[in-house]
């Protein structure tokens, strides 16, 4: 168990930045509606003075639905300081949103307008409805006074000061901090308990590695529902006095470029696809016009140190490091973008990890790792050989999770007798202690010749090839099939008309097949690729 709190760290760091933005929503026009700690910290009272009124206790459940904002973490923050929250990804479909509000026993819930109205009459044990978009329309209500109370107590205009701010002190360390939902399948949904430890051994982590100064701003635009965003876009920046500014909107390309350029953050962390696309749409075009040139040492050299100077200047021009995480990244655009000495690096680390599993500063990152095993937990390969047979890899420390909620079958499969964290992620590591990823226990494919077959890997050099945004391989009848979503962006800027567009995609696929077959041993070829639309 750590020495500090997360608690009493967040009511110090209010404190310490009480007059410094905290909280301000990114739109199309530039930067609005920003608030500061101590416009938040009043929020955050007023929140707790409503929760005790109704009886709400430290252990009872509160779930927070909706897309990035400032409500979004004003809710958030008030919850998590008083009592278990339940944050839930915007993109869940209804039936799983009741299901989750079931089975966690929800009593309060906060909620986007827009998904609110996608929703049939939630749980009766509900006491409270309460919008995102305004924090005030309180829409469903067991008694009448939960209204009035919550009109009455987001009306006061009483300030608090820094003397009398104080949080929720009761709360232990290893108390659930939230319940955090895996997958949108109704019925067969986990929910993972983490405890204030697991996510202050992150959030710990994150001032220790991460050079943020009070003042910096970041852009949130990974969902912060999730552990990731929620860790490393969210707590740790609360904790070191940074200005969020939230983008309440799905990031395409376009728009996220736009938002970086406006926006200037010290620090951005993204997804793997968000990358690829970019690296795609901006950088794959002009690389294949001079790519005869990157082959001369001297013009290779000048070029590349443009290309950098661009892409720097298309993240914002003002990051410390882009830190890349929840999935592999494109071998072939990590090699780019090593070779250009971008300022980047991959973790890795699931829910159960509160995520943070492995990560490394990007002046050491290695091409296709995920860095080295954080120091508040323990790793290790289950293999003979660690280092050359690729096994389960398996955790535990300060940051595993508690269990599931109400399922202590799947918490035994998951977390063994000696404490250690199935993550079912299969991997090696290297002499320096680097891990690296080979795929999922669940999907990999024994081939014929009894050779091991890892989907992500041919998924990976599909996903380079040309009209392809997304695949999936998978085995039938013996044999492996890619299934291709294809890039209908690009596909669109060729103006092919609507009738040839069939054949179009048809041809390029199996000229794809060809091409990759050609980089694959015998034991993996792809004998067909299916497109789905």
């Amino acid at each position: 168990m750590l020495n500090e709190h997360i608690i009493e760290v967040i009511e110090e760091s209010f404190k310490k930045h009480w007059y410094m933005p905290l909280f301000s929503d990114y739109k199309q026009s530039g930067i609005t509606n920003s608030l500061t700690y101590k416009d938040v910290a009043s929020k955050i009272v007023k929140m707790h003075t409503f929760f005790k009124e109704i009886g709400i206790k430290k252990t009872d459940k509160i779930t927070i639905i909706g897309r990035n904002s400032s409500n979004w973490g004003i809710a958030f923050l008030a919850v998590i300081t008083y009592c278990t929250v339940v944050p839930v990804l915007p993109d869940f479909k209804p039936e799983d949103i009741h299901h989750i509000l079931e089975h966690s026993d929800t009593k309060i819930l906060f909620v986007a307008e827009d998904i609110y109205e996608t929703l049939d009459k939630v749980s009766d044990r509900i006491e409270a409805v309460i919008l995102l978009d305004d924090l005030a329309t309180v829409v469903e209500y067991k008694k009448e006074k939960i209204k009035e109370y919550y009109r009455n107590i987001t009306e006061n205009k009483e300030e608090i000061t820094k003397d009398n701010f104080s949080l929720r002190n009761d709360i232990k360390k290893n108390d659930i901090f939230g319940i955090l939902y895996t997958s949108g399948t109704t019925g067969l949904t986990k929910g993972v308990m983490l405890t204030y430890n697991n996510i202050w051994a992150n959030v710990k982590f994150g001032i220790e590695n991460i050079d943020l100064k009070p003042g910096d701003k970041v852009l949130s635009f990974l969902p912060v529902a999730h552990t990731y965003s929620m860790s490393f876009d969210f707590l740790t920046e609360i904790v070191m006095g940074v200005n969020i500014v939230f983008l309440p909107v799905i990031p395409s390309p376009s728009i996220l470029l736009k938002a970086l350029k406006d926006v200037r953050p010290r620090l951005i962390n993204s997804v793997p696809l968000l990358l690829e696309k970019i690296y795609k749409k901006i950088l794959l075009s002009k690389i294949k016009r001079v790519k005869y040139l990157l082959k001369l040492p001297g013009i290779s050299k000048a070029l590349l140190v443009k290309i950098r100077k661009k892409l720097i200047e298309a993240f914002g021009g003002n990051f410390i490091e882009i830190v890349i995480g929840a999935a592999p990244l494109n071998y072939e655009i990590d090699k780019f973008f090593k070779n250009i000495r971008l300022p980047y690096t991959v973790g890795y680390g699931m829910t159960e990890c509160g995520p943070l599993i492995s990560y490394v500063d990007w002046k050491y990152y290695k091409i296709g790792s995920v860095g080295k095993p954080i120091k508040y937990l323990q790793l290790k390969i289950d293999s003979k050989d660690p280092y050359n047979e690729p096994g389960e890899i398996l955790v535990k420390g300060e940051n595993v999770m508690a269990g599931y909620y109400k399922n202590p079958e799947e918490t035994k499969k998951a977390i063994d007798k000696d404490g250690w964290l199935h993550t079912g992620d299969i991997g090696v590591i290297d002499k320096d202690g680097y891990l690296y990823i080979k795929g999922r226990i669940k999907s990999l494919i024994l081939g014929p010749s009894g050779k091991n077959i890892y989907p992500e890997v041919i998924e990976e050099k599909l996903n380079n090839l040309d009209f392809v945004a997304e695949s999936l391989i998978v085995e039938r009848n013996g044999k492996l099939v890619a299934i291709v979503y294809p890039d209908f962006e690009a596909i669109d800027l060729l103006n092919i008309k609507e009738k040839n567009i069939d054949t179009f995609l048809n041809e390029i696929m199996e000229k794809n097949r060809k091409i990759l077959n050609e980089k694959l041993p015998h034991y993996s070829q792809v004998s067909k690729i299916e497109i789905i639309k």
